[in-house]
């Protein structure tokens, strides 16, 4: 019984003090998110372009392999983003009468069975709708301008994101020498093999991901276009950034769909759609995850799952995309400490 006791100890203490580093590191992210959702863009976009700029590398300087790189990135981007905004603006008119019509579809399928509202409770529905929006049009409109702000923080944080991202591509070898240098000797050996272990994970969980929200992306744009619901290429580049966060995001940007489809193809495409949820959802847990995420870390669903909750809740949707490659990368430290002491004690 006390073998048992010193043991559930032991233990106890151990989770007390890794709960107490997860919370620290949340607390900061949270008081600081700006600052770290640029470093972790930056990151990101190195773990993504550094394999790119280190083959150009080989045939030119490596400043102009960086710019090329980065430049590449960028034209890529805003290619897809204004090809997104040429979709929605040229099925416009069309969207507005498909939606028009759809509305009057869903009114008479809640009128029917099994729901059997009358017209009345529908119509008092959208008078009470616009009752609230006209009594609080001053309050929208000043989420409005606030949201203004908002973006002027999101251009500050890709801003710095890419100035971190450039430094890190050219010269994040030489930096983290650097940094390591400055550490006692006693600590440098394990400092490195962590760094090692950490950058190791990270990279790969990004490549993952990455591959992870564009085989996502990709069945959805496809599905959508054979369904005729309109707004397919918006809601698979959705798809695609809401793949970022496990678990919750693809059924997220898939119930968006589905409500898109209800509105405009009736209940039948959205029941297909949501059917289209299930099926993907099968394939990126059952398939997509355990091959690609192999790169990096597997972890159990509900470590996955409580991660991405836990961070929502300490940092909101900062906290929800970092922490499950945060969870991976503490992981994967440890278990590289773990090796390199076993390894160290055998040849004692």
């Amino acid at each position: 019984m006390n073998a048992a006791l010193r043991t559930a100890a032991a233990y106890a203490w151990r989770i007390l003090v890794v709960g107490a580093v997860v919370y620290a590191v949340f607390s900061v992210l949270g008081r600081f998110h700006e600052v770290a959702a640029a470093v972790f863009l930056g990151l990101v976009v190195t773990a993504v372009l550094r394999p790119v700029a280190d083959l150009l590398a080989r045939r030119m300087p490596r400043p102009l392999a960086v710019a090329m790189a980065l430049l590449g990135s960028i034209v890529l981007v805003l290619g897809v983003l204004s090809l997104v905004g040429e979709a929605v603006a040229g099925e416009r008119a069309g969207l507005e009468r498909e939606f028009s019509d759809g509305l009057g579809r869903i009114e008479h399928w809640l009128e029917g069975p099994p729901f059997r509202l009358n017209r009345g409770t529908l119509d008092d529905l959208q008078s009470r709708v616009g009752q609230f929006l006209s009594g609080h049009r001053s309050a929208l409109i000043s989420t409005a301008v606030s949201g203004l702000g908002r973006l002027v923080e999101l251009v500050t944080v890709f801003a710095l994101a890419l100035f971190c991202s450039v430094f890190f591509i050219h010269s994040g070898g030489r930096q983290w020498d650097w940094f390591c240098d400055q550490l006692p000797e006693t600590a440098r050996a394990g400092v490195v093999i962590a760094g090692r272990a950490a950058w190791r994970t990270f990279t790969g969980y990004t490549h993952g991901i990455i591959l992870v929200a564009a085989t996502n992306a990709v069945l959805v744009g496809l599905a959508l276009f054979v369904l005729g619901v309109p707004l397919a290429l918006p809601l698979a580049l959705l798809e695609f950034f809401a793949a970022f966060i496990p678990l919750v995001g693809s059924p997220i940007a898939l119930s968006v769909a589905a409500v898109v489809a209800l509105a405009s193809k009736g209940p039948v495409v959205a029941v297909v759609v949501i059917a289209l949820i299930v099926m993907i959802g099968q394939i990126e847990g059952h398939l997509l995850h355990p091959i690609v995420m192999s790169w990096a870390v597997r972890l159990h669903p509900v470590v996955v799952a409580l991660a991405v909750i836990g961070g929502a809740i300490a940092a909101g949707v900062l906290g929800a995309v970092v922490a499950v490659p945060l969870v991976s990368v503490v992981w994967s430290v440890r278990q590289a400490l773990r090796r390199a002491r076993e390894s160290a004690c055998s040849q004692v």
